[in-house]
């Protein structure tokens, strides 16, 4: 026997971007299901929780729901680098509790959640036009058919895959952490480590969470290594070189994993009655290889767009089309630049690393804040590229110049 639903929105993906999505979209007034496989929401996390002071605040995600970030140490086989400030910027988030704050916000605009719920192929009409997503539940058989799927489903992007919109990411990172008991750690510095004695092709990390808690992780870009994550990080764990050395007893608690795409935003991010958000729209900074910020934010804007797309009754590419030309445009041209300085990290040998860290080090904490948050402002890159004194960071920044410029005039034509 098939469960039949109708909704005016489906979202698929219990992640930041679709609980995000889900309370855009409900608090307009449309009606909402979420879809997620797993058994709660936040149930496996999936990332190691970086994100902004700022951005959090913006959302109205609790104070005590992150640890708070200050200072910023980074690693290279021989090299050594402390950023720090008087005020922190970044957090290290509860994922679990920050997602099921989103999911309580999400129903209390007035979103369905359905849990163990498992999104098996679009449904389309005669036309092949999308009317909606069969699933399975239990082994039932659910129907959901809606004006507008918003499919958040991350990495994998389900539905734009199933409707053909869209095709597997080709370049991406793959992480393993844990997290886990240790014996010394300050928890308002964070640790990344970079080169061949960390990753072959990315870097590893220490994130505190407060109370002798942290996340110890390692991630690998595909397809510059074939070097699996999981065993990268259990030979950290017991080789310990600097900074994990400095830790003392490890004892794992929890194992995380995830993919990330890695090539910047998707050309496309909308069809008819179809929006990409998040993972799936490739809304990701692949320097840190962090995107929450940007899940919730795009996520918001997704619902928020779909939603009043459903109350004008045209759910057509060109209605949604704000939604897709507004995420380029405030991040686009970041994201390419970003993905420019990561094509030159991923080609340095472990001497050259060390120099990297030298010219990371010439910059200010403002200024590197700025540069790992892939916040490439134009004014900023240009004020950095002309008057910093060395030669090396001028040539980073035009390089940044150069791909925004670009990007300008495509845009210009």
């Amino acid at each position: 026997m098939t469960k039949n639903y109708d909704y005016d929105i489906v979202i698929v993906g219990g992640g930041p971007a679709g609980l995000s999505a889900a309370w855009g979209a409900a608090k307009k007034g449309v009606s909402v299901a979420l879809i997620e496989r797993e058994e709660a929401i936040g149930q496996s996390v999936r990332t190691s929780g970086v994100t902004w002071i700022e951005n959090a605040k913006s959302f109205g995600i609790p104070d005590d729901y992150y640890n708070k970030i200050r200072n910023y140490a980074f690693y290279s086989p021989n090299n050594y680098v402390l950023k720090s400030s008087s005020e922190p910027h970044a957090a290290v988030l509860d994922v679990r509790r920050t997602y099921q704050f989103l999911a309580y916000q999400a129903a209390s605009a007035g979103a369905n959640i359905f849990l163990k719920t498992n999104v098996i192929d679009a449904l389309t009409d005669e036309k092949r036009k999308l009317i909606g997503i069969k699933a399975t539940s239990m082994k039932e058989d659910l129907i959901f058919r809606s004006k507008l799927i918003i499919d958040a489903s991350g990495f994998y992007s389900i539905v734009g895959k199933s409707v053909g919109m869209v095709s597997q990411w080709r370049r991406f990172g793959a992480g393993a952490e844990y997290e886990a008991y240790v014996d010394k750690i300050d928890q308002a510095t964070w640790h990344l480590m970079v080169g061949n004695k960390y990753s072959p092709a990315g870097y590893a990390w220490i994130f505190p969470l407060g109370n002798n808690k942290v996340r110890i992780g390692v991630g690998i870009g595909k397809p510059e290594s074939q070097m699996d994550a999981t065993q990268r990080l259990l030979e950290l764990l017991e080789s310990k070189p600097k900074p994990i050395d400095q830790l003392g007893r490890i004892v794992p608690i929890e194992f995380h994993y995830g993919l990330i795409p890695n090539e910047g935003l998707r050309d496309s991010m909308v069809s008819d009655n179809l929006i990409l958000v998040g993972d799936s729209a490739g809304q990701a900074n692949p320097l840190v290889l962090e995107g929450i910020r940007y899940a919730i934010e795009f996520g918001r804007r997704a619902g928020a767009v779909g939603a009043d797309a459903v109350i004008r009754g045209n759910t057509s590419k060109e209605s949604l089309k704000p939604y897709e030309d507004s995420t380029k445009k405030d991040i686009g041209s970041k994201l390419r630049a970003a993905i420019k300085v990561q094509y030159r990290w991923l080609g340095l040998k472990d001497a050259e690393w060390d120099k990297e860290l030298d010219i990371i080090n010439e910059l200010s904490t403002e200024e590197f804040l700025d540069f790992v948050k892939a916040d490439f402002g134009m004014s900023n890159v240009i004020r950095i590229a002309a008057h910093h004194p060395k030669l090396a960071i001028r040539q980073l920044f035009d390089m940044i110049k150069n791909v925004k410029n670009d990007t300008n005039n495509i845009q210009g034509n």
